[in-house]
């Protein structure tokens, strides 16, 4: 793989950090500002929607700028955000914060997304896929975990000015070693910007970005809310957030590793195979959560299973925007994003119900019930264009 795209991963790692680390200091940020858990854990849909709305308005602004520039101006607000969250004492303002954060990280995913599908051969799209989305597997292994520590031992404004420091060698980094104009030069010689657009009418990737938004908004939906479960009813100390935040990454990590050299090729049988695990998984873990040894298992599992199942869906949906080049990274980063905003907000809802802390995971079944029923009822649709691509 080409050395640009683990400058990019860099990039990630530090983005991917601050998008997951709420699922370990939410519990501080809502004693802190003196808001519930409910209303902090809406920081996690504010990002969300941010990157939702973001991601194609960035792209479209930018396709006719340098890709380098693109990403570099990306990283620095999104260093400035987080530099402007440590320092409030205002939840509105955290809030505004994390929506000013979004929208520079949509920048930045979507036009890296494009990027490094052109940097490789149009057969290699998973597996650059795969290497970027180290980034933020890497993240929920090490940078999450460490900003749960972090936060655990100097508090969470600790962890938001750990995120800014983290953006500047990676600023470096995409200076000196991503080309300053090859990324965009498709802008120039592609298809125009209405074409591209028009590609959101075609039923297959409509239907890919759906389901890649739901099984993503599974994944949201119970990594947001481990810490309650950790500390409440499974009973254990608040540093073994960390220990769990590090097992789920460690599973996102051999999910995508795994997926990454799957999804080109068998897309069917990762997600075959995957779906049905990841609906079994999230009750079961949800059943299972007041049993220590259990909870740190299966959380483990549903790591990889929900990054295998979520970064083959993503990318398919590069695949199937292939008439999109510089548009296709958006519309990937919009429907992970559309998941990110939804999850949230979905498990937030029972955290008030006889489920109790346990009620996320429940959730993050259903949706997955969705995906899996609505991939079952649109089947049809799946051959019909897959029989049209075969007669042109």
């Amino acid at each position: 793989m080409p050395f640009p795209l683990y400058l990019l991963a860099l990039a990630v790692f530090a983005m991917g950090t601050s998008e997951f680390m709420l699922a370990g200091i939410l519990p501080g940020i809502a004693s802190d500002l003196d808001v519930s858990a409910g209303t902090a854990g809406t920081l996690t849909t504010a990002f969300a929607v941010g990157m939702t709305v973001g991601a194609p308005l960035t792209a479209g602004l930018a396709r006719n700028r340098p890709g380098r520039s693109s990403l570099l101006g990306s990283l620095l607000v999104f260093s400035a955000a987080h530099a402007v969250g440590a320092t409030t004492s205002s939840f509105p303002v955290l809030f505004a914060s994390r929506v000013a954060a979004a929208l520079a990280n949509a920048g930045f995913l979507a036009v890296a997304l494009t990027t490094a599908a052109a940097l490789v051969s149009p057969d290699k799209k998973g597996r650059a896929l795969a290497v970027l989305l180290s980034g933020t597997t890497t993240a929920t292994i090490a940078g999450v975990p460490a900003g749960s520590a972090l936060g655990t031992l100097l508090g969470w404004r600790a962890t938001f000015w750990a995120v800014a420091a983290c953006c500047l060698p990676a600023a470096v980094g995409i200076l000196a070693g991503v080309p300053a104009h090859r990324v965009r030069q498709e802008a120039a010689d592609g298809p125009a910007l209405r074409s591209e657009l028009a590609q959101l009418t075609r039923p297959r990737l409509l239907l890919v970005m759906l389901l890649g938004a739901l099984v993503n908004a599974a994944t949201f939906a119970g990594f947001t809310f481990l810490a309650p479960v950790v500390t409440g009813a499974a009973g254990l100390s608040e540093l073994w957030v960390s220990v769990v935040l590090v097992l789920f990454g460690t599973g996102a990590f051999a999910g995508v590793a795994v997926a990454g050299r799957l999804s080109d090729q068998r897309p069917g049988a990762v997600l075959a195979v995957g779906g049905p695990l990841l609906l079994i998984g999230w009750p079961a873990l949800a059943a299972l959560a007041d049993r220590p040894v259990a909870l740190l298992l299966l959380v483990c599992v549903q790591g990889a299973l929900s990054f295998a199942v979520g970064s083959t869906l993503i990318t398919r949906v590069l695949y199937e925007a292939a008439g999109a080049p510089t548009m296709a990274g958006s519309y990937a980063t919009a429907a992970l994003n559309t998941g990110a905003a939804v999850g949230p907000l979905v498990a937030a809802a029972t955290l008030g119900s006889a489920v109790g802390d346990r009620g996320p995971f429940w959730s993050s079944g259903l949706l997955v019930a969705v995906a899996l029923l609505i991939a079952f009822a649109l089947r049809t649709v799946i051959a019909a264009d897959r029989s049209a691509e075969a007669l042109r």
